[in-house]
């Protein structure tokens, strides 16, 4: 071999290493702690080179578990690079864990956490910078895909910090036999009145209660009528509501089917639920997620049954109101904000994803373009034929909002308790007010006085 043919060999051989040094770095690292941006994604993508693997991790529980384990499926077959570990914890120990991590600046926080609605704004409230701005990520060029309600519970003076998941748009599951045993047509049921004199005609020729009802631990009764009302514990500026004339209205409604004997008094879930199965109620008022628990605690009562919505207070007046519901929030500690956004927008605004979600697993979606799915029009034969998806969609765009502020829970405590003395015999404005003087005693907020 000649000297010039043995360089040009020699010269070859070292351009293929240090090229191979060069172009393949990135590629071949797997540990990396950071992720790429969405700008050095499309570089990555465009030169052939594979993308950093990122595994994100995510804090949820129950049946969201599934949704997100099966959306991440469909997510990486656009996005091999990313994975999701998903911790299933329960959902009281995923706020605790949440409390905690925030409190210590972030630290053991996941990517993503799953957080009930009736929180966010107490956690906004108490840790301002410990969730990522989505609005700065992007997603307020997904605003218009949800209903109102559902925006204002997630978003803080314009900025989102939640993205929109399950709602619980809520109805009125009824038994079709024992209306029809008491001869009393659903159809005809606009209004309380109404319903409180279909109530009084179902008792009386069967027996059967209206509905249930744990008197003096929970209140999701009053809760619902406050919210078609378009009233809550607070009104937008955080102010105590509980002497509203609407509040007052609703809980006057509650005292007027409990005087009747009308509301059967269950312990706890697990009393509905048995209420649910034997049949000792007519009606059910709650949120759509119920159609899981009946098709599954009930299904011998197959096509027994069929739902409308919440009477009005008047005729022609509001019928819609929620019930449950939650949303996906991103911790700021995140290394992975910019993944963990990317994944969570194509889980919150990919009409599949959310079908899915509702179909596999009973989570009645927010994102309103979901409900062009045939699945929306589709009769439900345990629902004897009823299109009732269509119900609880059309519904939504006309839930109000109503107001948790991050003084929930201690609001709850004390409208349990004046429901608690309305039902022992006590006046509803006066169980209201003495109710809303604890409440700011033990809050400090002011409050509406009417």
């Amino acid at each position: 071999m000649s000297k010039s043919w043995k360089l040009f060999v020699w010269l070859l051989a070292a351009v293929l290493v240090l090229s191979a040094c060069g172009g393949g770095g990135k590629s071949s690292s797997s540990g990396a702690s950071g992720g790429s941006s969405s700008s050095s994604s499309s570089s990555s993508s465009s030169s052939g080179d594979a993308q950093d693997p990122v595994e994100l991790t995510a804090w949820a529980w129950n049946v969201n578990v599934g949704a997100l384990n099966e959306a991440i499926a469909m997510y990486q077959k656009d996005h091999p690079h990313v994975s999701l570990k998903v911790e299933d914890i329960g959902r009281l120990d995923v706020y605790d864990k949440l409390s905690t991590g925030l409190a210590a600046g972030g630290a053991g926080l996941p990517d993503i956490v799953l957080v009930e609605d009736d929180r966010i704004h107490g956690y906004l409230d108490a840790f301002p910078n410990g969730f990522a701005n989505l609005s700065e990520l992007g997603f307020d060029q997904y605003a218009d895909l949800f209903p109102d309600f559902k925006k204002n519970l997630t978003s803080l003076d314009g900025v989102f910090y939640a993205m929109p998941f399950d709602s619980g748009p809520t109805g009125m599951f009824y038994r079709r036999d024992i209306f029809e045993q008491a001869g009393v047509n659903p159809d005809s049921i606009e209004t309380w009145d109404d319903f409180f004199n279909a109530a009084l005609e179902i008792k009386n020729k069967t027996g059967v209660y209206a509905f249930p009802a744990d008197k003096f631990k929970d209140d999701a009764n009053f809760r619902m009528m406050m919210n078609q009302l378009g009233v809550y514990y607070f009104d937008k500026d955080g102010n105590i509501d509980f002497k509203n004339p609407k509040v007052i209205q609703a809980m006057n409604n509650m005292k007027r089917f409990g005087d009747a004997d009308l509301v059967k008094d269950v312990n706890g879930w697990d009393g509905t639920v048995s209420a649910t199965v034997d049949g000792s109620v007519a009606t059910i008022p709650f949120g759509a997620w119920y159609y899981g628990t009946i098709i599954d605690q009930a299904k011998e009562t197959e096509g027994k049954w069929g739902v409308f919505l919440l009477p009005a207070f008047e005729k022609g007046g509001n019928r819609a109101a929620n019930l449950g519901g939650s949303s996906w929030m991103i911790p700021a500690s995140s290394k992975h904000k910019e993944e963990a956004y990317q994944f969570m927008a194509f889980f919150s605004t990919t009409p599949e994803v959310q079908i899915m979600a509702m179909e596999k697993y009973g989570l009645f979606p927010s994102l309103l373009t979901a409900y062009d799915s045939p699945l929306f029009t589709s009769e439900v034969s345990f629902f004897g034929g009823q299109k009732i998806w269509q119900l609880f969609s059309e519904e939504m765009p006309d839930i109000p909002t109503p107001y948790y502020t991050k003084d929930y829970a201690i609001a709850f405590d004390e409208a349990v308790k004046a429901q608690a003395d309305v039902f022992n015999g006590k006046d509803p404005a006066q169980a209201l007010a003495e109710a809303a003087e604890r409440l700011a005693s033990r809050t400090g907020r002011a409050v509406n006085e009417y």
